[in-house]
């Protein structure tokens, strides 16, 4: 009797298979690829394993790849037909529909994670029709407020805009992060306990990409970055509560202050914090893990200096002429996660204040440095 089984190559059944297949490291590289995604791609096995998946997709598929994707897949494990742009050897684009599974050892240790392929080119022709037609209006609705904001010259409705947006985004975080708190105190489960600590990292990353969403918004539609500068406070406590609150967040890294304020600056402390907080979690994202990050603070000669210094690979030259660029995040750690305005708003804030951040990296350490005059 015929044995179709005794017959098939598996190794054959891999490389060849109806659909694409892709293995990624714990650390998110891509590790093995099959031919099936090789020749949809127009790319050699060479050309693709070692990098990441994001760097495979278009800009769009990227950033939803950071803040919807990666999280879900931590938190559950898994994630289902999930659709995605991914971009040929020639620049275009395939649309594909992606599943992910995550593997792991009996302590719970990520092994490695499996992702099957599958093409949606017919499928996501009509998706893709109804969104362009969403990004025209979008576009045209942009352009109407552009021009009545230059019509009127009233800040009027930027603000309401604005208010609306954060309404919007907020509340709905706001609620998840009120639902989760209930759950971890509910719960006994070591799991359960992990899933509710993973959504509140999520909780706090995405209200910070609100908070630099709303600022680019607001500097894009001219009413810049505002600050409310207040004098005879000293900015010690301030800097020293953004330390601890990225400390309990990131428990394992190692944070050391070197602060010696005598006087008080005047500065606005929730802006201040803003730019501190982003350029330390800047060097929480790129910096050495092993290696502790040192924060400094001190008046030199009427100049008030803020430092964050890191270990770690320098900054290429390249990438060093656009980090305070808008959206641009970088290829400097495979860990890089967000839209690319942290430091964008940094710069802003800095500049809102009458002050500049400078940035120095070399094989030592990458440091970046806020000045103003106290004068």
């Amino acid at each position: 009797m015929f044995d179709p089984g005794a017959s098939e190559d598996l190794e054959d059944l891999y490389e060849n298979a109806p659909c694409g297949y892709l293995s990624l490291r714990p650390d998110g590289r891509i590790v093995k690829v099959n031919k099936t995604l090789c020749t949809w791609l127009g790319k050699s096995s060479d050309e693709m394993v070692g990098k990441r998946l994001r760097d495979l997709l278009n800009v769009a598929g990227s950033i939803f790849y950071e803040t919807h994707f990666a999280p879900l897949l931590r938190m559950q494990g898994f994630y289902h037909e999930v659709a995605l742009d991914m971009v040929r050897a020639d620049g275009s684009k395939l649309a594909v529909l992606a599943n992910a599974a995550e593997r792991k050892d009996e302590d719970g240790n990520l092994l490695f994670t499996r992702l099957t392929i599958f093409q949606a080119t017919e499928r996501r022709r009509f998706e893709r029709e109804l969104v362009d037609a969403k990004d025209h209006l979008q576009e045209y609705i942009a352009q109407q407020v552009q021009e009545r904001l230059a019509d009127q010259q009233d800040g009027q409705l930027r603000e309401q805009f604005i208010a609306v947006l954060g309404h919007d985004l907020r509340n709905p975080l706001a609620a998840i992060d009120a639902g989760r708190r209930m759950l971890e105190k509910d719960q006994a489960d070591p799991k359960a306990l992990r899933i509710t600590r993973l959504m509140g990292e999520s909780v706090m990353r995405m209200g910070g990409l609100i908070d630099n969403v709303m600022d680019f918004a607001r500097g894009r539609l001219g009413g810049g970055i505002s600050v409310e500068i207040k004098s005879g406070d000293r900015v010690e406590p301030t800097l020293a509560a953004v330390v601890n609150e990225i400390k309990v967040s990131h428990p394992g890294r190692e944070i050391e202050m070197n602060f010696d304020l005598q006087q008080p600056i005047a500065v606005d402390h929730a802006r201040i914090s803003q730019m501190f907080s982003n350029l330390l979690g800047n060097a929480i994202t790129h910096g050495a893990k092993r290696q502790p990050i040192i924060v400094e603070a001190q008046v030199v000669d009427g100049i008030f200096e803020l430092s964050v210094s890191n270990g770690g690979e320098p900054i290429p030259q390249a990438a060093m002429e656009r980090l305070f660029q808008p959206f641009y995040r970088g290829e400097v750690r495979p860990s890089a996660q967000g839209l690319g305005l942290g430091l964008y708003i940094a710069s802003q804030i800095a500049e809102a204040h009458g002050g500049r951040i400078d940035v120095k990296s070399d094989d030592l350490e990458t440091r970046f440095t806020f000045r103003m005059s106290v004068d």
